[in-house]
């Protein structure tokens, strides 16, 4: 397995708890799990690197246990019990230098010390749905959800937030616009945070300054935004909904600059590349799917048999040649083969309806076949 894991550029967690690993340069995809004790109590939530070296994947599930994986070895290495199944699913995980940071749906964000056991408990508001960490300054996280603001907490002073979102204000109704913030992500080398929101808003904050409303404001479709991710061009946005589409959006305009097409199912994870103008998403339709921001093109796709909940893509090359689509596509093509072989063949209905032809071609001729039958006796 260590062979595999070390060439698999992309890491996927699905819905049956399985870790996905997939080789875009040699075009295979590999499950790692022990697949006799597989549970829907081992779904997988949340992903994160457990290094900056990307030698461990941590992988988050839904009863409350975070398990290493490590890319080298291609196995788990530990398994650690971080949270209560009965507080919700983790919404977000993350490291420092010395521990490990996670974030429960009922608010309790746990700060779990390397070599220690005691840990920080900090209540940052019910109905959580997203906890993301400041790739630039790690010991700073915000947070956010329904009914609950984007807050920024510096977790060496946990006692309160440092910057707290402001509501926008009350819309052409004079009504209040509610709050639901789905996703979060830092802007690099900038103080701003962008969010995304279950009515399709996009906002831009900037808390270095005074106002704690949305220095930017954008809505892309009609659908609730359920992810979203900051490209390596700082300008940008990719955002995704629960009906499979895709946009990137300006963040000085507020406009829509265009959408990436081919999903079929909501969007569940999206991750650009670090460096090159790639993202990559996943949800429920199964397929990985590997886009380029520059054209918006389709440059890989990749079937994986399971509904896919998060992705995790590493900051080297993603593949050593040239983007080949007929490759993954023959792939894709496969993996269907085999689904539709499997299936059960219903011919019932076949044999009624032909049945039901046979009496129709005895007992139900028309008139011009009946003269070409006394013709031909004449």
């Amino acid at each position: 397995m260590a062979a595999k894991s070390q060439i698999c550029s992309i890491w996927l967690g699905s819905e049956t708890g399985i870790l996905k690993g997939v080789s875009l340069s040699k075009k295979q995809a590999f499950n790692f799990c022990e697949m006799s004790c597989l549970s829907r109590d081992q779904e997988v939530c949340v992903m994160a690197w457990g290094d900056s070296h990307e030698s461990e994947v941590l992988v988050g599930s839904v009863n409350g246990t975070v398990k290493t994986f490590s890319t080298d070895k291609g196995i788990f290495t530990a398994t650690r019990e971080c949270g209560d199944p009965s507080q919700g699913r983790f919404t977000g995980l993350s490291v420092t230098e010395s521990s490990l940071i996670t974030c429960v749906e009922s608010g309790l964000l746990k700060v779990w010390k390397e070599g220690c056991t005691d840990t920080v408990e900090v209540n940052v508001g019910n109905g959580i749905c997203r906890m993301q960490q400041n790739p630039s300054q790690r010991h700073r996280v915000a947070t956010g959800g329904k009914e609950n603001p984007l807050k920024v907490w510096d977790l060496e002073r946990p006692d309160k937030p440092i910057f707290t979102a402001k509501n926008v204000a009350h819309d052409w109704l004079d009504m209040r616009v509610p709050v639901w913030v789905k996703d979060i992500g830092f802007i690099p080398d900038s103080d701003k945070i962008v969010t995304c929101t279950g009515h399709h808003q996009v906002r831009v904050y900037d808390p270095s300054t005074s106002q704690r409303r949305p220095v930017m404001e954008a809505q892309f479709g009609e659908y609730p935004l359920t992810a979203l991710s900051l490209p390596a061009s700082q300008d940008t946005v990719v955002v995704g909904n629960t009906h499979g589409e895709i946009g990137i959006l300006d963040l000085r305009k507020g406009l829509v600059r265009g959408c990436l097409k081919g999903l079929a199912g909501a969007v569940r994870g999206l991750q650009c590349h670090p460096s090159l103008p790639l993202v990559a998403s996943c949800g429920l339709d199964r397929f990985l799917r590997v886009h380029s921001l520059e054209d918006r093109s389709l440059q890989h796709k990749v079937y994986l048999k399971s509904r896919l909940n998060c992705v995790l893509l590493s900051s080297r090359e993603l593949e050593s040649s040239s983007p080949d689509v007929s490759g993954d596509v023959e792939e894709v093509k496969a993996e269907e083969d085999e689904v539709w072989d499997t299936m059960e063949t219903v011919t019932e209905k076949t044999k009624k309806r032909a049945a039901q032809k046979g009496e129709t071609a005895v007992n139900g001729i028309d008139g011009k076949k009946k003269r070409k039958l006394v013709k031909t006796v004449k």
